[in-house]
């Protein structure tokens, strides 16, 4: 188990030790290529397969916390090659996609530059993703921003780079999510019963991500059995306090990082086990200007059944992902500021 500090940045791990609670993390390295003009490498910190618990009990239940970098399970980390996504579109657009490959790359500049103000980002930006949306994903008829987090590699920043591999919501917490936002209740079951989906829309906030870029495996290079359910930990509220997470984000003390004392279990995603096959891509030194839509989850993600969905075979069902330290990164370059806005985006019905 780990937690990412900002004094580590580009050059170490540090690994919190308690001799009675956790487990000591395990690294295997896998012979890569040079980097060169269209290809890095990284190093990935997966779950550790042995260190999973499946129980369904919470807080006994493998879980990770949404305020820190921290998990209650040991990561294994593994060095891979990563492919620069902007040669790949050059030499084969039609390779990718959120259906495709389970992401998609526009360059689509924001009217809102700055994401300081928190409800600028919701009436002003929220507005700007789901027009993004429509354009780029034909057949949506309707959009519900549930939730955007701001990240910025600083020293007081709440919210850092997350260096797990892993994908937002499994299936349950997806269905989860449309009953909880969608109003009034008959109308959430409807919209069940359709396409829908949850995207992730991702872009770097003033200046270029080359510290702490975002990497997304190639969903064709996944399998189901690469994924492991883990409860997702929130702060708990006061009870004065609304149900909105947005905005309320605040830094824990280290020694809070193992604890579950004030948390509660109010998601779930999934972790992701190491696999030989897994294909990593990521954009070098992406810009503001542009923006990447990751797919969460699909209804008609192949291999889906009911009462989750109805898969379709070759349809993408999730893309895991996450941040990772670039060797090439200059020394110097500024931390990574980010923000992701997570969609739950409704499809008509087919004919």
């Amino acid at each position: 188990m780990q937690a990412v500090t900002s004094s580590l940045r580009r050059t170490a791990i540090r690994t919190h030790i308690r001799p009675s609670k956790l487990i000591q993390q395990q690294t295997r390295t896998l012979t890569t290529p040079a980097t060169t003009a269209n290809m890095t490498t990284g190093t990935f910190r997966y779950a550790d397969p042995a260190t999973i618990n499946r129980s369904s009990t919470p807080f006994i239940k493998s879980w990770s916390k949404v305020d820190v970098d921290y998990s209650s399970f040991s990561r294994v980390s593994v060095s891979k090659p990563v492919h620069d996504l902007r040669a790949a579109l050059e030499s084969s657009p039609s390779d990718f996609g959120v259906d495709v490959s389970g992401f998609a790359l526009y360059n689509h500049p924001a009217t809102e530059t700055s994401f300081t103000d928190e409800r600028a980002i919701w009436s002003g930006y929220y507005a700007e993703v789901e027009a993004l949306l429509r354009a780029k994903l034909p057949g949506i008829k309707r959009v519900e921003i549930f939730d955007h987090t701001i990240r910025r590699n600083t020293n007081n920043s709440a919210r850092k780079p997350v260096q797990q591999v892993h994908v937002d919501q499994t299936p349950a917490a997806a269905a989860t999510r449309v009953r909880r936002h969608v109003t009034p209740a008959e109308e959430a079951e409807k919209l069940l019963k359709g396409r829908y989906q949850i995207i992730n829309v991702w872009r770097p906030i003033s200046h270029p991500a080359t510290d702490f870029p975002l990497a997304f495996i190639d969903w064709r290079s996944t399998s189901p059995g690469d994924l492991v359910p883990v409860d997702l930990l929130y702060p708990k509220r006061r009870p004065d306090e609304d149900n909105e997470d947005r905005g309320k984000e605040v830094a824990p003390g280290e020694e809070t990082y193992p604890k579950t004392e004030g948390y509660e279990v109010k998601g779930e995603t999934y972790g992701v086990v190491p696999s030989e096959g897994h294909k990593f891509y990521y954009v070098k030194d992406m810009k503001p200007e542009e923006v990447v839509l990751i797919k969460c989850f699909d209804s008609w993600g192949e291999g889906l059944q009911e009462p989750w969905g109805r898969g379709k075979k070759g349809v993408a069902g999730w893309t895991p992902h996450t941040a990772f330290v670039d060797p090439a990164t200059p020394e110097g370059t500024p931390g990574r500021e980010s923000i992701e806005v997570r969609c739950l985006v409704f499809y008509e019905d087919e004919e």
